[in-house]
Protein backbone atom coordinates (compact mmCIF):
# COMPACT_ATOMS: atom_id res chain seq x y z
CA UNK A 1 0.00 0.00 0.00
CA UNK A 2 1.26 3.10 -1.08
CA UNK A 3 2.61 5.73 1.61
CA UNK A 4 1.13 9.39 2.88
CA UNK A 5 3.50 12.28 2.40
CA UNK A 6 1.64 15.58 3.76
CA UNK A 7 1.92 17.72 1.10
CA UNK A 8 3.45 21.25 3.12
CA UNK A 9 4.16 23.24 0.53
CA UNK A 10 1.06 23.06 -1.27
CA UNK A 11 -0.32 23.84 1.97
CA UNK A 12 1.53 26.92 2.56
CA UNK A 13 0.77 28.05 -1.09
CA UNK A 14 -2.84 27.96 -0.12
CA UNK A 15 -2.28 29.33 3.22
CA UNK A 16 -0.41 32.11 2.54
CA UNK A 17 -0.19 32.90 -0.77
CA UNK A 18 -3.56 32.69 -1.98
CA UNK A 19 -6.13 32.68 1.59
CA UNK A 20 -3.78 35.48 3.29
CA UNK A 21 -4.11 33.39 6.34
CA UNK A 22 -2.00 35.65 8.78
CA UNK A 23 -3.94 38.45 7.82
CA UNK A 24 -7.09 36.40 8.17
CA UNK A 25 -6.44 36.19 11.86
CA UNK A 26 -4.99 39.31 11.90
CA UNK A 27 -8.76 40.66 11.41
CA UNK A 28 -10.19 38.54 14.19
CA UNK A 29 -8.33 39.83 16.68
CA UNK A 30 -5.85 36.68 16.78
CA UNK A 31 -2.29 38.20 15.79
CA UNK A 32 -1.38 35.59 17.88
CA UNK A 33 -2.04 33.10 14.86
CA UNK A 34 0.69 34.33 12.72
CA UNK A 35 3.10 32.37 10.64
CA UNK A 36 5.56 31.19 12.73
CA UNK A 37 2.69 29.18 15.05
CA UNK A 38 1.29 27.98 11.70
CA UNK A 39 4.17 26.60 10.40
CA UNK A 40 4.88 24.78 13.70
CA UNK A 41 1.02 23.11 13.71
CA UNK A 42 2.14 22.33 10.15
CA UNK A 43 4.93 20.51 10.64
CA UNK A 44 4.01 18.63 13.84
CA UNK A 45 0.63 17.36 12.37
CA UNK A 46 2.44 16.66 9.31
CA UNK A 47 4.81 14.56 11.70
CA UNK A 48 2.18 12.87 13.30
CA UNK A 49 -0.40 11.93 10.17
CA UNK A 50 3.00 10.18 8.49
CA UNK A 51 4.56 8.59 11.48
CA UNK A 52 1.59 7.46 13.66
CA UNK A 53 -1.48 7.45 12.44
CA UNK A 54 -0.72 6.70 8.34
CA UNK A 55 0.52 2.93 9.69
CA UNK A 56 -2.87 2.00 11.09
CA UNK A 57 -4.76 2.45 7.78
CA UNK A 58 -3.79 -0.86 6.05
CA UNK A 59 -4.76 -3.08 9.30
CA UNK A 60 -7.89 -0.97 9.60
CA UNK A 61 -9.35 -1.49 6.49
CA UNK A 62 -8.16 -5.30 6.68
CA UNK A 63 -9.04 -6.42 9.92
CA UNK A 64 -11.88 -3.64 10.32
CA UNK A 65 -13.72 -3.22 13.83
CA UNK A 66 -15.14 -6.20 15.85
CA UNK A 67 -17.98 -6.36 18.11
CA UNK A 68 -18.06 -8.71 21.16
CA UNK A 69 -20.91 -10.70 22.59
CA UNK A 70 -21.26 -8.15 25.25
CA UNK A 71 -21.63 -5.38 23.08
CA UNK A 72 -18.10 -4.21 23.14
CA UNK A 73 -16.60 -2.94 20.22
CA UNK A 74 -12.64 -3.50 19.78
CA UNK A 75 -11.27 -1.15 16.87
CA UNK A 76 -7.94 -2.44 14.46
CA UNK A 77 -4.51 -2.64 15.73
CA UNK A 78 -2.94 0.36 16.54
CA UNK A 79 -6.19 2.43 16.32
CA UNK A 80 -5.89 3.15 20.61
CA UNK A 81 -2.20 3.70 20.86
CA UNK A 82 -2.65 6.72 17.62
CA UNK A 83 -5.58 8.07 19.54
CA UNK A 84 -3.94 8.22 23.12
CA UNK A 85 -0.95 9.79 21.49
CA UNK A 86 -3.17 12.30 19.88
CA UNK A 87 -4.87 13.01 23.17
CA UNK A 88 -1.52 13.12 24.85
CA UNK A 89 0.19 15.34 22.17
CA UNK A 90 -2.80 17.90 22.44
CA UNK A 91 -3.91 17.17 18.91
CA UNK A 92 -7.48 16.61 20.50
CA UNK A 93 -7.69 19.90 22.01
CA UNK A 94 -6.46 22.41 19.24
CA UNK A 95 -9.59 24.44 18.19
CA UNK A 96 -11.45 23.56 21.93
CA UNK A 97 -12.36 26.49 23.82
CA UNK A 98 -9.88 28.05 26.07
CA UNK A 99 -12.58 28.03 29.26
CA UNK A 100 -12.65 23.91 28.61
CA UNK A 101 -9.12 23.83 28.18
CA UNK A 102 -8.59 23.75 24.80
CA UNK A 103 -5.85 25.64 22.67
CA UNK A 104 -8.70 27.73 21.51
CA UNK A 105 -7.44 27.56 17.46
CA UNK A 106 -9.38 28.86 14.83
CA UNK A 107 -11.75 26.47 13.13
CA UNK A 108 -9.89 26.51 9.84
CA UNK A 109 -6.82 25.30 11.47
CA UNK A 110 -8.64 22.26 12.90
CA UNK A 111 -9.40 21.50 9.22
CA UNK A 112 -6.08 22.05 7.56
CA UNK A 113 -4.95 19.61 10.53
CA UNK A 114 -8.34 17.63 10.26
CA UNK A 115 -7.30 16.99 6.09
CA UNK A 116 -3.91 15.75 6.63
CA UNK A 117 -5.33 13.37 9.45
CA UNK A 118 -8.31 12.11 6.84
CA UNK A 119 -5.80 11.65 4.05
CA UNK A 120 -3.83 9.20 6.52
CA UNK A 121 -6.61 6.89 7.74
CA UNK A 122 -10.12 8.36 7.28
CA UNK A 123 -11.39 5.47 9.69
CA UNK A 124 -9.26 6.59 12.53
CA UNK A 125 -10.15 9.89 12.06
CA UNK A 126 -13.41 9.84 12.79
CA UNK A 127 -13.77 8.49 16.30
CA UNK A 128 -12.86 12.13 16.81
CA UNK A 129 -14.57 13.92 14.28
CA UNK A 130 -17.68 14.12 15.72
CA UNK A 131 -16.63 15.25 18.99
CA UNK A 132 -15.65 18.76 17.57
CA UNK A 133 -19.05 19.00 16.49
CA UNK A 134 -20.80 18.07 19.89
CA UNK A 135 -18.52 20.95 21.22
CA UNK A 136 -19.27 23.31 19.23
CA UNK A 137 -23.32 22.15 20.37
CA UNK A 138 -22.83 22.33 24.01
CA UNK A 139 -20.77 25.61 23.82
CA UNK A 140 -23.87 27.23 22.16
CA UNK A 141 -27.05 24.88 23.53
CA UNK A 142 -25.40 23.22 26.88
CA UNK A 143 -26.56 24.36 30.20
CA UNK A 144 -24.11 25.65 32.28
CA UNK A 145 -23.65 22.16 34.86
CA UNK A 146 -23.06 20.23 30.92
CA UNK A 147 -20.54 22.54 30.40
CA UNK A 148 -18.95 22.08 33.52
CA UNK A 149 -18.87 17.87 33.30
CA UNK A 150 -18.84 17.37 30.06
CA UNK A 151 -16.85 20.25 27.81
CA UNK A 152 -13.20 19.73 29.65
CA UNK A 153 -13.76 15.70 29.07
CA UNK A 154 -14.61 16.70 25.17
CA UNK A 155 -12.38 19.21 24.45
CA UNK A 156 -9.24 17.24 25.86
CA UNK A 157 -10.65 13.46 24.07
CA UNK A 158 -10.84 11.96 27.07
CA UNK A 159 -14.45 11.13 26.06
CA UNK A 160 -15.91 10.99 22.46
CA UNK A 161 -19.17 12.39 21.25
CA UNK A 162 -21.67 11.40 18.72
CA UNK A 163 -24.89 12.81 16.30
CA UNK A 164 -27.54 10.18 17.09
CA UNK A 165 -30.00 11.11 14.22
CA UNK A 166 -31.50 8.23 12.17
CA UNK A 167 -33.74 5.82 12.68
CA UNK A 168 -34.34 2.30 9.96
CA UNK A 169 -37.58 3.88 9.32
CA UNK A 170 -36.65 7.11 9.04
CA UNK A 171 -33.41 8.70 7.42
CA UNK A 172 -33.63 11.90 5.91
CA UNK A 173 -37.23 12.50 7.38
CA UNK A 174 -36.52 13.31 11.27
CA UNK A 175 -40.17 13.99 12.06
CA UNK A 176 -41.27 10.52 11.57
CA UNK A 177 -39.06 9.53 14.65
CA UNK A 178 -39.79 6.99 17.20
CA UNK A 179 -37.25 7.64 19.64
CA UNK A 180 -39.51 8.71 23.00
CA UNK A 181 -37.80 10.97 25.91
CA UNK A 182 -40.14 10.72 28.84
CA UNK A 183 -39.88 13.60 31.62
CA UNK A 184 -38.35 12.59 35.49
CA UNK A 185 -39.21 14.20 38.53
CA UNK A 186 -35.84 14.90 38.84
CA UNK A 187 -35.35 17.25 35.60
CA UNK A 188 -33.79 14.37 33.78
CA UNK A 189 -35.50 12.43 31.00
CA UNK A 190 -35.99 8.91 30.47
CA UNK A 191 -34.87 8.30 26.53
CA UNK A 192 -35.51 4.48 24.99
CA UNK A 193 -35.37 3.97 21.14
CA UNK A 194 -32.59 2.41 18.69
CA UNK A 195 -31.09 4.29 16.25
CA UNK A 196 -29.10 3.28 13.40
CA UNK A 197 -25.92 4.66 11.31
CA UNK A 198 -24.25 6.09 14.73
CA UNK A 199 -20.68 6.84 13.72
CA UNK A 200 -18.43 5.61 16.32
CA UNK A 201 -21.58 4.69 18.63
CA UNK A 202 -19.41 2.53 20.78
CA UNK A 203 -15.49 1.48 20.85
CA UNK A 204 -12.17 1.07 23.05
CA UNK A 205 -10.46 3.98 22.99
CA UNK A 206 -12.24 6.75 25.39
CA UNK A 207 -13.38 6.73 28.75
CA UNK A 208 -16.66 7.60 27.95
CA UNK A 209 -18.44 8.16 25.20
CA UNK A 210 -21.25 11.35 25.05
CA UNK A 211 -24.60 10.49 22.50
CA UNK A 212 -26.40 13.80 21.28
CA UNK A 213 -29.83 12.18 20.45
CA UNK A 214 -33.10 13.34 19.18
CA UNK A 215 -36.12 11.69 20.53
CA UNK A 216 -39.62 13.47 20.85
CA UNK A 217 -41.36 14.30 23.96
CA UNK A 218 -45.16 12.47 24.60
CA UNK A 219 -47.08 15.63 24.16
CA UNK A 220 -44.40 16.67 20.97
CA UNK A 221 -45.81 18.46 18.03
CA UNK A 222 -45.82 15.96 14.95
CA UNK A 223 -43.17 16.17 12.53
CA UNK A 224 -40.01 17.92 13.13
CA UNK A 225 -41.46 20.51 15.53
CA UNK A 226 -41.69 17.83 17.71
CA UNK A 227 -37.62 16.99 17.95
CA UNK A 228 -35.60 17.74 20.96
CA UNK A 229 -32.03 16.91 21.67
CA UNK A 230 -30.83 15.12 24.79
CA UNK A 231 -27.50 14.42 26.37
CA UNK A 232 -27.15 10.79 27.06
CA UNK A 233 -23.88 9.58 27.82
CA UNK A 234 -22.85 5.97 27.74
CA UNK A 235 -21.56 6.20 31.37
CA UNK A 236 -23.32 8.47 34.04
CA UNK A 237 -20.34 11.11 35.52
CA UNK A 238 -20.39 11.15 39.23
CA UNK A 239 -19.99 14.25 41.09
CA UNK A 240 -16.25 14.63 39.61
CA UNK A 241 -16.59 13.01 36.26
CA UNK A 242 -15.65 10.16 37.20
CA UNK A 243 -17.38 7.88 34.51
CA UNK A 244 -19.51 5.26 36.96
CA UNK A 245 -22.74 3.43 36.47
CA UNK A 246 -23.98 1.90 32.74
CA UNK A 247 -26.75 3.89 31.30
CA UNK A 248 -28.50 2.23 29.14
CA UNK A 249 -26.91 2.46 25.96
CA UNK A 250 -25.70 -0.67 24.37
CA UNK A 251 -24.43 -1.23 20.70
CA UNK A 252 -27.11 -4.08 19.38
CA UNK A 253 -24.42 -3.82 16.03
CA UNK A 254 -22.04 -3.07 13.62
CA UNK A 255 -22.65 -2.59 10.11
CA UNK A 256 -20.44 -5.01 7.41
CA UNK A 257 -19.87 -1.79 4.80
CA UNK A 258 -18.52 -1.12 2.02
CA UNK A 259 -15.64 1.08 2.93
CA UNK A 260 -14.25 2.82 6.43
CA UNK A 261 -14.20 -0.64 7.98
CA UNK A 262 -12.19 0.37 10.59
CA UNK A 263 -14.87 2.84 11.91
CA UNK A 264 -17.65 1.53 14.28
CA UNK A 265 -20.78 2.28 12.42
CA UNK A 266 -23.23 1.04 15.02
CA UNK A 267 -27.01 0.33 15.65
CA UNK A 268 -27.35 1.75 19.19
CA UNK A 269 -30.07 0.67 21.65
CA UNK A 270 -31.56 3.34 24.07
CA UNK A 271 -32.93 1.17 26.73
CA UNK A 272 -34.46 3.79 29.68
CA UNK A 273 -31.50 5.55 29.16
CA UNK A 274 -31.18 8.54 31.67
CA UNK A 275 -30.78 11.88 28.97
CA UNK A 276 -30.51 15.86 29.83
CA UNK A 277 -32.34 18.33 27.53
CA UNK A 278 -30.12 20.39 25.61
CA UNK A 279 -31.69 23.98 24.79
CA UNK A 280 -35.26 24.12 24.81
CA UNK A 281 -38.26 21.80 24.51
CA UNK A 282 -39.08 21.23 20.85
CA UNK A 283 -35.60 23.06 19.57
CA UNK A 284 -33.87 19.62 19.09
CA UNK A 285 -33.53 20.74 14.73
CA UNK A 286 -31.77 24.11 16.34
CA UNK A 287 -29.50 22.26 18.09
CA UNK A 288 -29.05 19.22 15.34
CA UNK A 289 -28.22 22.03 12.58
CA UNK A 290 -25.18 23.42 14.48
CA UNK A 291 -23.78 20.18 14.52
CA UNK A 292 -24.54 19.25 11.33
CA UNK A 293 -23.61 22.26 9.46
CA UNK A 294 -20.00 21.72 10.61
CA UNK A 295 -20.10 18.51 10.32
CA UNK A 296 -20.94 18.76 6.84
CA UNK A 297 -17.99 20.95 5.71
CA UNK A 298 -16.04 18.35 7.86
CA UNK A 299 -17.42 15.61 5.24
CA UNK A 300 -16.31 17.86 2.06
CA UNK A 301 -12.90 17.53 3.68
CA UNK A 302 -13.01 13.73 3.75
CA UNK A 303 -13.89 13.89 0.31
CA UNK A 304 -10.55 15.85 -0.33
CA UNK A 305 -8.32 14.35 1.61
CA UNK A 306 -9.34 11.13 -0.04
CA UNK A 307 -8.32 12.99 -3.50
CA UNK A 308 -5.13 13.83 -2.28
CA UNK A 309 -4.07 10.43 -0.79
CA UNK A 310 -5.27 8.81 -4.46
CA UNK A 311 -3.49 11.43 -6.25
CA UNK A 312 -0.44 11.11 -4.61
CA UNK A 313 -0.78 6.88 -5.43
CA UNK A 314 -1.50 7.37 -9.10
CA UNK A 315 1.57 10.15 -9.26
CA UNK A 316 3.59 7.98 -7.60
CA UNK A 317 2.57 4.71 -9.91
CA UNK A 318 2.50 6.66 -13.50
CA UNK A 319 5.85 7.55 -12.82
CA UNK A 320 7.25 4.34 -11.92
CA UNK A 321 5.26 1.72 -14.69
CA UNK A 322 6.43 1.00 -17.91
CA UNK A 323 4.68 0.58 -20.63
CA UNK A 324 4.43 1.47 -24.05
CA UNK A 325 6.52 3.97 -26.18
CA UNK A 326 5.64 7.67 -25.85
CA UNK A 327 6.40 10.24 -28.16
CA UNK A 328 9.41 11.65 -25.76
CA UNK A 329 10.75 8.37 -25.05
CA UNK A 330 14.10 7.24 -24.88
CA UNK A 331 15.75 3.66 -25.81
CA UNK A 332 14.24 1.94 -23.14
CA UNK A 333 11.86 -0.85 -23.75
CA UNK A 334 9.06 1.09 -22.48
CA UNK A 335 8.40 4.23 -21.18
CA UNK A 336 6.59 5.16 -18.01
CA UNK A 337 2.88 6.04 -18.32
CA UNK A 338 2.92 9.61 -17.14
CA UNK A 339 4.24 10.53 -20.72
CA UNK A 340 0.72 9.21 -22.29
CA UNK A 341 -1.25 12.24 -23.32
CA UNK A 342 -4.66 9.97 -21.61
CA UNK A 343 -2.34 9.22 -18.49
CA UNK A 344 -1.71 12.49 -18.45
CA UNK A 345 -5.25 13.77 -18.72
CA UNK A 346 -5.89 11.59 -15.46
CA UNK A 347 -3.30 12.42 -13.80
CA UNK A 348 -4.56 16.29 -14.19
CA UNK A 349 -8.24 15.84 -13.59
CA UNK A 350 -7.38 14.83 -10.37
CA UNK A 351 -4.34 17.26 -9.67
CA UNK A 352 -7.05 20.20 -10.92
CA UNK A 353 -9.87 19.16 -8.71
CA UNK A 354 -7.93 17.94 -5.57
CA UNK A 355 -6.13 21.77 -5.72
CA UNK A 356 -8.94 23.84 -6.76
CA UNK A 357 -11.32 22.34 -4.31
CA UNK A 358 -8.66 22.55 -1.40
CA UNK A 359 -8.60 26.55 -1.37
CA UNK A 360 -12.64 26.44 -1.77
CA UNK A 361 -13.02 24.23 0.91
CA UNK A 362 -10.36 25.89 3.13
CA UNK A 363 -11.92 29.21 2.29
CA UNK A 364 -15.64 28.25 3.63
CA UNK A 365 -13.56 27.00 6.52
CA UNK A 366 -12.03 30.86 7.10
CA UNK A 367 -15.76 32.18 6.60
CA UNK A 368 -16.73 29.87 9.72
CA UNK A 369 -13.97 31.73 11.76
CA UNK A 370 -15.40 34.98 10.40
CA UNK A 371 -18.90 33.95 11.02
CA UNK A 372 -18.11 33.33 14.72
CA UNK A 373 -15.37 35.61 15.78
CA UNK A 374 -15.05 38.66 13.65
CA UNK A 375 -15.14 41.61 15.35
CA UNK A 376 -17.46 43.55 12.85
CA UNK A 377 -20.66 42.67 13.09
CA UNK A 378 -21.26 43.30 9.06
CA UNK A 379 -18.79 40.96 8.44
CA UNK A 380 -19.95 38.07 10.52
CA UNK A 381 -23.22 38.78 8.52
CA UNK A 382 -21.22 38.55 5.89
CA UNK A 383 -19.33 35.78 6.41
CA UNK A 384 -22.63 33.89 7.58
CA UNK A 385 -23.83 34.16 4.58
CA UNK A 386 -21.05 33.33 2.28
CA UNK A 387 -20.64 29.88 4.69
CA UNK A 388 -24.90 28.69 4.36
CA UNK A 389 -24.15 28.68 0.58
CA UNK A 390 -21.04 27.38 0.26
CA UNK A 391 -21.34 24.48 2.72
CA UNK A 392 -23.80 22.33 0.54
CA UNK A 393 -21.16 23.14 -2.13
CA UNK A 394 -18.50 21.59 0.01
CA UNK A 395 -20.53 19.18 0.71
CA UNK A 396 -22.11 18.07 -2.27
CA UNK A 397 -19.99 18.81 -4.72
CA UNK A 398 -16.81 18.07 -3.48
CA UNK A 399 -17.50 14.49 -1.93
CA UNK A 400 -19.04 13.82 -5.38
CA UNK A 401 -15.56 14.70 -7.08
CA UNK A 402 -13.85 12.41 -4.32
CA UNK A 403 -15.58 9.91 -6.28
CA UNK A 404 -13.97 10.83 -10.16
CA UNK A 405 -10.46 11.41 -8.47
CA UNK A 406 -10.23 7.79 -6.61
CA UNK A 407 -11.86 6.39 -9.80
CA UNK A 408 -9.58 7.74 -11.93
CA UNK A 409 -6.44 6.54 -9.30
CA UNK A 410 -8.00 2.96 -9.96
CA UNK A 411 -7.94 3.29 -13.73
CA UNK A 412 -3.88 4.66 -13.73
CA UNK A 413 -3.44 1.71 -12.03
CA UNK A 414 -5.31 -0.54 -14.40
CA UNK A 415 -5.85 -4.22 -13.19
CA UNK A 416 -3.13 -3.56 -10.07
CA UNK A 417 -5.78 -0.72 -9.39
CA UNK A 418 -8.45 -3.03 -9.00
CA UNK A 419 -6.90 -5.64 -6.86
CA UNK A 420 -6.30 -4.94 -2.62
CA UNK A 421 -2.26 -5.25 -3.55
CA UNK A 422 -1.71 -1.41 -4.28
CA UNK A 423 -4.49 -0.35 -1.67
CA UNK A 424 -5.99 2.43 -4.39
CA UNK A 425 -9.13 0.75 -3.95
CA UNK A 426 -9.95 1.58 -0.54
CA UNK A 427 -9.91 5.12 -1.41
CA UNK A 428 -12.38 4.59 -3.73
CA UNK A 429 -14.30 2.44 -1.28
CA UNK A 430 -13.94 4.80 1.91
CA UNK A 431 -14.84 8.07 -0.22
CA UNK A 432 -18.08 6.79 -1.55
CA UNK A 433 -19.90 7.62 1.98
CA UNK A 434 -19.02 11.04 1.84
CA UNK A 435 -21.76 10.88 -0.90
CA UNK A 436 -24.62 9.78 1.75
CA UNK A 437 -23.85 10.81 5.40
CA UNK A 438 -24.62 14.23 6.76
CA UNK A 439 -27.35 14.44 4.19
CA UNK A 440 -27.41 12.40 1.03
CA UNK A 441 -26.10 14.61 -1.73
CA UNK A 442 -29.38 15.20 -3.53
CA UNK A 443 -30.44 16.65 -0.13
CA UNK A 444 -27.28 18.84 -0.63
CA UNK A 445 -28.50 20.17 -3.96
CA UNK A 446 -32.45 20.94 -2.39
CA UNK A 447 -30.54 22.77 0.04
CA UNK A 448 -28.40 24.61 -1.66
CA UNK A 449 -31.36 25.36 -4.31
CA UNK A 450 -34.51 25.29 -2.39
CA UNK A 451 -33.26 26.46 1.04
CA UNK A 452 -30.22 28.89 0.54
CA UNK A 453 -31.08 30.55 -2.99
CA UNK A 454 -34.68 30.56 -3.13
CA UNK A 455 -35.45 30.33 0.42
CA UNK A 456 -33.33 33.34 0.90
CA UNK A 457 -35.14 35.26 -2.32
CA UNK A 458 -31.77 34.83 -3.90
CA UNK A 459 -30.07 37.47 -1.40
CA UNK A 460 -27.47 34.21 -0.72
CA UNK A 461 -26.96 33.49 -4.23
CA UNK A 462 -25.89 37.74 -4.61
CA UNK A 463 -23.75 37.22 -1.82
CA UNK A 464 -21.74 34.79 -3.24
CA UNK A 465 -21.80 36.41 -7.10
CA UNK A 466 -20.72 39.80 -5.45
CA UNK A 467 -17.63 38.11 -3.87
CA UNK A 468 -16.42 36.06 -7.68
CA UNK A 469 -17.85 39.52 -9.20
CA UNK A 470 -15.37 41.69 -6.79
CA UNK A 471 -12.75 39.07 -7.94
CA UNK A 472 -13.25 39.56 -11.50
CA UNK A 473 -13.81 42.91 -11.40
CA UNK A 474 -10.17 43.19 -9.12
CA UNK A 475 -8.09 40.83 -11.78
CA UNK A 476 -9.50 42.03 -15.16
CA UNK A 477 -6.34 43.84 -16.53
CA UNK A 478 -3.78 42.21 -18.87
CA UNK A 479 -1.89 38.92 -18.70
CA UNK A 480 -2.60 35.29 -19.40
CA UNK A 481 -4.90 34.93 -16.54
CA UNK A 482 -7.08 37.68 -17.73
CA UNK A 483 -8.61 35.71 -20.61
CA UNK A 484 -9.67 33.19 -17.20
CA UNK A 485 -11.04 35.96 -14.95
CA UNK A 486 -12.85 36.88 -18.56
CA UNK A 487 -14.36 33.27 -18.63
CA UNK A 488 -14.77 32.81 -15.26
CA UNK A 489 -16.68 36.51 -15.32
CA UNK A 490 -18.95 35.01 -18.39
CA UNK A 491 -20.09 31.57 -16.66
CA UNK A 492 -21.17 34.19 -13.65
CA UNK A 493 -23.65 36.20 -15.82
CA UNK A 494 -24.84 32.81 -17.07
CA UNK A 495 -25.14 31.73 -13.40
CA UNK A 496 -26.72 34.44 -12.03
CA UNK A 497 -29.20 33.95 -15.18
CA UNK A 498 -29.83 30.64 -14.90
CA UNK A 499 -31.30 31.27 -11.02
CA UNK A 500 -33.38 33.64 -12.14
CA UNK A 501 -34.85 31.23 -14.52
CA UNK A 502 -35.45 28.66 -11.88
CA UNK A 503 -36.79 30.74 -9.64
CA UNK A 504 -39.55 31.68 -12.05
CA UNK A 505 -39.86 28.11 -13.34
CA UNK A 506 -40.25 26.95 -9.58
CA UNK A 507 -42.85 29.68 -8.72
CA UNK A 508 -45.47 27.81 -11.55
CA UNK A 509 -44.08 24.32 -10.25
CA UNK A 510 -42.93 22.95 -7.30
CA UNK A 511 -41.15 20.16 -9.35
CA UNK A 512 -38.86 22.51 -10.72
CA UNK A 513 -36.78 23.06 -7.91
CA UNK A 514 -36.16 19.33 -7.19
CA UNK A 515 -35.67 18.95 -11.10
CA UNK A 516 -32.59 21.22 -11.45
CA UNK A 517 -31.23 20.73 -7.66
CA UNK A 518 -28.06 18.85 -8.30
CA UNK A 519 -27.76 20.24 -11.84
CA UNK A 520 -27.26 23.61 -10.35
CA UNK A 521 -25.06 22.39 -7.59
CA UNK A 522 -22.16 21.31 -10.10
CA UNK A 523 -22.91 24.07 -11.70
CA UNK A 524 -22.15 25.99 -8.68
CA UNK A 525 -19.32 23.77 -8.13
CA UNK A 526 -17.85 24.26 -10.99
CA UNK A 527 -17.68 27.81 -10.75
CA UNK A 528 -16.72 28.08 -7.35
CA UNK A 529 -13.19 25.67 -8.92
CA UNK A 530 -13.40 28.40 -12.10
CA UNK A 531 -12.92 31.00 -9.25
CA UNK A 532 -10.44 28.81 -7.17
CA UNK A 533 -8.17 28.58 -10.58
CA UNK A 534 -8.33 32.00 -11.43
CA UNK A 535 -7.22 33.34 -7.84
CA UNK A 536 -4.49 30.80 -7.71
CA UNK A 537 -3.90 32.14 -11.45
CA UNK A 538 -3.51 35.63 -10.29
CA UNK A 539 -1.43 34.81 -7.52
CA UNK A 540 1.07 32.63 -9.50
CA UNK A 541 1.29 35.41 -12.13
CA UNK A 542 2.12 37.73 -9.94
CA UNK A 543 4.70 35.85 -8.17
CA UNK A 544 6.82 34.57 -11.75
CA UNK A 545 6.26 38.03 -12.90
CA UNK A 546 8.42 39.65 -8.97
CA UNK A 547 10.97 36.51 -9.97
CA UNK A 548 10.06 34.23 -7.38
CA UNK A 549 12.71 31.69 -6.67
CA UNK A 550 10.02 28.99 -7.10
CA UNK A 551 9.60 29.35 -11.00
CA UNK A 552 8.57 25.72 -11.61
CA UNK A 553 6.64 25.78 -9.21
CA UNK A 554 4.07 28.84 -10.18
CA UNK A 555 4.30 27.93 -13.94
CA UNK A 556 2.70 24.43 -12.54
CA UNK A 557 0.02 26.30 -11.55
CA UNK A 558 -0.30 28.26 -14.35
CA UNK A 559 -0.74 25.24 -16.70
CA UNK A 560 -2.94 23.52 -14.41
CA UNK A 561 -5.18 26.38 -14.41
CA UNK A 562 -5.28 26.42 -18.33
CA UNK A 563 -5.65 22.58 -17.98
CA UNK A 564 -9.45 23.48 -15.49
CA UNK A 565 -10.31 26.33 -18.13
CA UNK A 566 -10.03 23.94 -21.28
CA UNK A 567 -10.73 20.60 -20.12
CA UNK A 568 -13.09 20.33 -17.14
CA UNK A 569 -15.19 23.75 -16.90
CA UNK A 570 -17.07 22.91 -20.49
CA UNK A 571 -18.51 20.25 -18.55
CA UNK A 572 -20.82 23.67 -16.43
CA UNK A 573 -22.36 24.22 -19.91
CA UNK A 574 -24.26 20.37 -20.10
CA UNK A 575 -25.51 21.09 -16.28
CA UNK A 576 -26.80 24.80 -17.97
CA UNK A 577 -28.13 22.59 -20.58
CA UNK A 578 -30.09 20.14 -18.59
CA UNK A 579 -31.51 22.38 -15.64
CA UNK A 580 -33.11 24.41 -18.64
CA UNK A 581 -34.72 20.86 -19.70
CA UNK A 582 -37.15 21.62 -16.40
CA UNK A 583 -38.95 18.86 -14.65
CA UNK A 584 -41.46 17.52 -17.66
CA UNK A 585 -38.79 14.64 -18.78
CA UNK A 586 -38.47 13.53 -15.17
CA UNK A 587 -41.80 13.17 -14.30
CA UNK A 588 -43.81 12.69 -17.19
CA UNK A 589 -43.67 9.11 -16.99
CA UNK A 590 -46.06 7.11 -14.46
CA UNK A 591 -44.54 5.67 -11.59
CA UNK A 592 -46.08 1.94 -12.62
CA UNK A 593 -44.28 2.04 -16.01
CA UNK A 594 -40.91 2.00 -14.70
CA UNK A 595 -41.79 -1.66 -14.37
CA UNK A 596 -40.75 -4.16 -17.02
Amino acid sequence: MPGYKVPLHEYRYVLHEVLGAAAHFRALGREDVNAELIEGVLEGAARFAEDVVAPTNEAGDRIGVRRGEDGSVTTPPGFAAAYRQYVEDGWAALCGPVDAGGQGLPESIGGVVGEMLVSANMSWKLYSGLTDSAVLCLERHGSAEMKRVYLPKLVSGEWSGTMVLTEAHAGTDLGLMRTRAEPQPDGSYCVTGTKIFITSGEHDLTGNIVHLVLAKLPDAPAGSRGISMFLVPKLLPDADGTPGEANGVGCASIEHKLGIHGSATCVMNFEDSRGWLIGEVNGGLKCMFTMMNHARLWVGLQGLAQCERAWQASLAYARERRQGRTSGGGKAAADPIIGHPDVRRMLLTQKALVEGARVLTWFAGMQMDSALHHPDAARREQASDLLAILTPVVKGFVTGMSLECTSEAIQVHGGHGYVRETGVEQYFRDARITMIYEGANGIQALDLLGRKVLGSGGALASRLGAEIGGFCERHSGAGEHAEWVTRLAGLLKEWSVATEEVARRAARNPDETGAAAMDYLQLTGYLCLAWSWAWMATVSAAALKAGTSEEAFHRSKLATARFYFQRILPRAEAHLDMMGAGARSLMEIPPDQFAF
